[in-house]
């Protein structure tokens, strides 16, 4: 289907399969090119090749061997790229592309030919591979471009070029690169407009339009700022114009606060007078349910090249000195500061803003998305990526367009500068309909969960923690480690500083014997000269500072907060300002104060700007927050790796066959053989028909033995009395196989196993569950009886790495069972991970996977092997992507 795209300049243009009404485009386009171009697209200049090309293309999305797109924009054909499969070496593909000489340096080519790459990995070819004559030098910086470091072989003339489309990896990563740059080129218009006009002001001076004029004006906006009214010839101080089609020069923004039915054509006139950004205000669209409004609202923007957010927002704030633009109805513009903010939520956007402002944090830039119809948070992490005066980025959102996409750019960003996150609408019902024991414990909230953490963002549970951790961060350096440091005059409130600690996973250490002496000598009338320091209710400046600096220069904490309970004898100026120097002379150390008792306590201290808050317990935890963090990002993200003995081509043709029959519930032959492919180890099971046959199996396997129905009906075989455990003797055996025989007797899909009897000290259950909006989801947790009874599951979203597999298994609470407890049996940790991995990787190939449960899976001779399996196959409609470039 076709979709929107930046080019390298961003400017949209749309890529689409080539149609058979392109024909005569498509041989006209090739006819315009110069002959150099036709010599280096096909060997040759013989002008008669050019229709048959041109009839190829056409025809090639009809016959299912390979795939043609184009590239257009006012209807104009601007590039054409494709892909044919080889009949005589599966998984190759050649392809082929050519740009307009008029279009060049677009980067359409290198957009198409990702398109392509992707679309056809998605279909089973593993390497796309073409001929390029060696002094075509601009389709070899194109073929270097999409395969940094590949080997491109030179022969008589000619380099082979082969491209591979990698989830993970080089191709991912420069793909994320060229969209971050386009997107940046893109929202200039919008976040660092050099010129701005306003529709919607009322000549009364009321209202949303007159409002967001004033707030312009009074901002000092650092360029023209045009109102535009039907009648008025002068808005707020400024003349105004009839129309946007009569400004004299093109204008960067366009702020629309007319009435919903009206917002269309100020649009399509925004469009005509060039501009390239709107932010529509206006409210009455898809959050009324009129989405076609919308709808058309994105077609007019799209084929005007314009951005837009919105509609039904607040506007957007960029504090910048060299912009100083207010283009929001927001109660009281913030201060200048770090923090980027997004709010999908006005009214949440409002008190963030307040609340900034309340606790004296600044604000770099804010954007109200409202409905999101095309800026979206995606976008602006991108923009925001590279803008060094952003230090940290805060998002409230309610919905996600595409998450996939969103945790690898805000993974990008994450390692960079913090990013903060609050997720509204978690308590809503999101349990799957599933009945395997993955999907049931895999809820919305849960993948939303997963998504934050392998992303390195920050998840808040409120607006506050968010705003909070913001203030820790955005202002200082980030924690070396874990150990708080508190030193305060009131012993309780270090209680508290402590237990909070425990919480947000920091550590309160105490104080070696060299550091204790040093505070006992420094201020020998403290309660208590450990960690927490208590200084006394009747503590005086100079105790603050020497506590402050000996705690801050031992090498014994890696953040520190500082409480000053104030009394009616407290030098409070003095008290405060002590503790404002000391922290001032580390500023390698995290901290924040706490001020207790004052009616109007300061929002910081001290030239580095240490947060003041009003209790112990939120400022620990957005340490801890901070610290967490902090560790993530110290850490690697690890790679996906190369794995031995995969066999995609075999799993895609078992799925196929199985789907083929229908979707739903498989049997565990066919699941192990699934499984096989990607070399995960299953308990042998011997398939019987018979009692003598399953007699013979339990002596094969080795007693004990359990005897178990295999039907992909019965799902939870416990309590049916299709399952029979523990059986020692042949006569135990035929007893089994009789009852469990007679119980799917009649369903021709059923069979009986024979499966040896494991025994382990700690059993777990791995599986895999897909979710259409967030991709496929492996688990790993607690097996067996436990599964059910225990919350001890841990969850990663695709792509997985060796960092990601390892972290499920440290993560769970039964660690220890695994890692050996006392004595008992370990689990082969490394065979675990591996195990992971290649669920991880089927995930990928096999998204038809709905549900995969492996439980138990125990301990084996070598490595680790899974007892039972249930596997659920269902085929996958329209989905995020999360490499392709394309707007909402």
């Amino acid at each position: 289907m076709p979709v929107d795209a930046l080019d390298a300049d961003g400017r949209i243009v749309r890529i689409r399969p080539v149609a058979p009404a392109d024909l005569a485009s498509l041989i006209a386009m090739h006819e315009a090119c110069p002959t150099a171009d036709l010599r280096y697209r096909f060997f040759g200049t013989g002008r008669g090749l050019l229709a048959i090309e041109a009839r190829r293309l056409v025809g090639l999305n009809a016959t299912g061997r390979g795939m043609a797109l184009v590239v257009e924009d006012d209807a104009e054909l601007l590039a054409v790229a494709s892909f044919e499969c080889d009949p005589g070496e599966p998984g190759h593909a050649e392809f082929g592309v050519l740009v307009a000489a008029a279009h060049r340096h677009r980067g359409l080519g290198t957009l198409l030919l990702e398109h392509l790459a992707l679309a056809a990995s998605a279909g089973g070819v593993k390497q796309l591979k073409g001929q390029v004559l060696g002094g075509n030098h601009k389709m070899l910086r194109l073929a270097r471009r999409l395969a940094p470091g590949a080997a491109m072989p030179y022969a008589d003339g000619v380099v082979d070029v082969v491209l591979t489309a990698e989830l993970d990896g080089a191709f991912g990563r420069d793909i994320a690169e060229r969209e971050r740059a386009a997107e940046r080129r893109s929202l200039r218009p919008l976040l660092d407009p050099a010129s701005v006009a306003v529709a919607g002001a009322s000549r009364t001076g009321t209202g949303v339009g007159a409002e967001i004029l004033r707030s312009i004006v009074k901002g000092g906006f650092n360029g023209p700022v045009v109102p535009v009214h039907p009648d008025a010839a002068e808005l707020a101080g400024l003349p105004a114009v009839r129309s946007l089609t009569e400004l004299p020069d093109p204008v960067d923004l366009v702020v629309v606060a007319v009435p919903a039915p009206d917002v269309a054509a100020v649009l399509r006139d925004a469009g005509a007078a060039g501009a390239r950004a709107a932010v529509i205000v206006s409210a009455g669209f898809a959050e009324t349910g009129d989405a076609p409004a919308q709808a058309e609202l994105v077609r007019i923007a799209r084929a005007h090249d314009m951005r837009l957010v919105g509609p039904n927002c607040l506007g957007i704030v960029n504090t910048d000195g060299s912009i100083r633009l207010q283009a929001s109805f927001a109660a009281e513009p913030p201060a200048a500061g770090g923090l980027a903010l997004a709010s999908q939520s006005g009214a949440v956007g409002i008190a963030a803003l307040a609340h900034a402002t309340r606790t004296g944090m600044g604000v770099h830039s804010f954007v109200s998305l409202g409905n999101k119809a095309d800026v979206s948070g995606n976008d602006l992490l991108a923009y925001w990526y590279d803008d060094p005066a952003c230090k940290a980025v805060a998002l409230y959102l309610e919905s996600f367009g595409n998450p996939r996409k969103f945790g690898r750019v805000a993974r990008a960003v994450a390692r960079r500068k913090p990013v903060l996150a609050v997720k509204g609408g978690r308590s809503e019902p999101g349990r799957r309909a599933g009945l395997s024991h993955t999907a049931a414990a895999a809820t919305s909230d849960l993948a939303v969960d997963t998504l934050f953490k392998q992303a390195g963002v920050i998840r808040c549970d409120t607006l506050e923690q968010l705003l909070d951790t913001a203030r820790v961060l955005v202002d200082q350096p980030l924690p070396r480690g874990a150990r708080l440091g508190v030193v305060g005059n009131a012993g309780g409130v270090g209680v508290l500083a402590a237990d909070t600690a425990a919480t947000a996973g920091l550590d309160v250490p105490g104080l070696s014997g060299d550091a204790r002496e040093r505070l006992t000598a420094a201020v020998p009338a403290a309660a208590a000269a450990d960690n927490p320091v208590d200084l006394s209710a009747a503590a005086e400046p100079d105790s603050f500072a020497e506590a402050i600096t000996i705690l801050g220069t031992s090498g014994e904490v890696d953040l520190l907060a500082a409480v000053f309970a104030a009394t009616g004898t407290s030098d409070i100026e003095g008290n405060l300002a002590a503790i404002a120097d000391a922290l001032d002379t580390l500023p390698d150390l995290p901290a924040v104060a706490v001020v207790m008792g004052l009616p109007e306590p300061p929002t910081t201290l001290g030239a580095r700007r240490t947060p003041v808050f009003a209790f112990p317990e939120p400022a620990v935890a957005a340490l801890g927050r901070a610290a967490a963090y902090a560790a993530w990002r110290a850490k690697s993200l690890g790679a996906r790796p190369d794995l031995a003995c995969i066999d995609r081509a075999g799993a895609r043709a078992i799925v196929d066959r199985l789907l083929e029959s229908g979707e739903g519930w498989q049997t565990a032959r066919d699941a192990a053989a699934l499984l096989a492919c990607y070399d995960v180890q299953l308990a042998p099971a011997v398939r019987v028909s018979s009692k003598g046959e399953a007699v013979a199996a339990a002596r094969s396997v080795g007693y004990p033995v359990a005897v178990k129905a295999d039907d992909p009906h019965l799902i939870h075989k416990t309590g049916t009395g299709t399952v029979r455990l523990g059986l020692n003797d042949a006569h135990e055996v035929r007893a089994a196989f009789t009852a469990v025989s007679a119980l799917i007797d009649g369903d021709e899909d059923a069979g009986v196993i024979v499966q040896h009897m494991m025994d382990a000290d700690v059993e777990l259950a791995a599986g895999i569950v897909h979710d259409p909006q967030f991709g496929s989801l492996v688990m790993l947790g607690a097996g067996g009886t436990a599964t059910d009874v225990l919350d001890d599951k841990q969850f990663r979203l695709l792509p997985i790495t060796e960092t990601d597999a390892e972290s499920m298994w440290r993560s769970l609470k039964s660690r220890p069972l695994i890692e050996g407890y006392r004595g008992s049996r370990p689990v082969d940790t490394a065979a675990l991970t591996d195990m992971l991995l290649r669920l991880g990787r089927l995930a990928e190939d096999v998204p038809e996977i709905a549900e995969l449960d492996l439980n138990p899976v125990m301990p084996a001779r070598y490595g680790v092997q899974a007892v039972d399996v249930k596997l659920r196959l269902a085929r996958v409609g329209d989905e995020p992507d999360p490499l392709a470039r394309r707007l909402r």
